[in-house]
């Protein structure tokens, strides 16, 4: 759980609303990050887990199609960009770091 939370507070210092798997009932401000955990590595010596690193999905909604913050994400430690898409004209950067 803290490692969770290092993540959110990193996140936040790279755009205003960072969200950890919202509920659909929440009101999305833009631009924002939401990030989801979706995949975990772990490597063996002798049968036992000796690195146990999560992955997260994060998501960065911006109407601004020039915006920095996909750079700020790129620019973390075993960040790889996923894909890019648009919604209702809204881009979507997706990136999986794992933290």
């Amino acid at each position: 759980m803290g490692q969770r939370l290092e993540l959110q507070q990193l996140l936040e210092t790279f755009a205003p609303n960072v969200y950890f798997q919202p509920p659909t009932n929440v009101q999305l401000k833009y631009p924002c990050i939401i990030y989801k955990r979706d995949f975990a590595n772990s490597e063996f010596a002798d049968d036992i887990v000796y690195n146990h690193t999560l992955r997260y999905a994060i998501t960065i909604i911006d109407q601004n199609p020039d915006s920095d913050i996909p750079a700020k994400v790129a620019s973390m430690p075993m960040s790889l960009f996923n894909r890019f898409y648009t919604v209702d004209n809204l881009n979507h950067d997706v990136y999986n770091v794992y933290f």
